[in-house]
């Protein structure tokens, strides 16, 4: 991965039609790793002002995919998706900011597992956890 590539894709990923519209904030990228952040609206609350487990599903599947990215070779394919996806709620993320990281923990041909963590930003405290599978071809 070059320094190019991963700029260009923390310039990109916050523009990506969804991400967008859930107001992600990359923290950091480096190679087989992503940290990113969203902040807490109303909008993204299942229920009082717990974020709603698709918006938390949703920032797992993004950062374990920008994690992936992060160490691809271009010159192995541009075509992704992701193959499948586990999460675990452990607690409800009560009006406050969350940021997930995630680590590329192993990369075969085509298709590269995440393991990912999902925290409140302020407090720490541990909100969900989860893997994926991400292809690249």
């Amino acid at each position: 991965m070059t320094e190019s590539l991963v700029d260009s894709l923390i310039q990109m990923f916050p523009n990506v039609p969804f991400q967008k519209l859930l107001g992600i904030e990359i923290v950091d990228v480096v190679t087989d790793r992503a940290v990113v952040c969203l902040p807490y609206r109303d909008d993204l609350a299942g229920g009082g002002n717990a974020f709603h487990g698709g918006a938390i599903s949703s920032l797992l599947d993004l950062t374990g995919a920008l994690a992936a990215w992060s160490g691809h070779d271009p010159k192995n394919g541009m075509k992704a998706a992701t193959v499948s996806m586990t999460v675990n709620y452990l607690a409800a993320a009560l009006g406050k900011d969350i940021i997930a990281t995630a680590n590329a923990v192993k990369r075969g041909r085509e298709l590269i597992f995440s393991e990912v963590s999902i925290r409140e930003k302020a407090s720490g405290k541990l909100i969900a956890n989860g893997t994926m599978i991400y292809r690249i071809a």
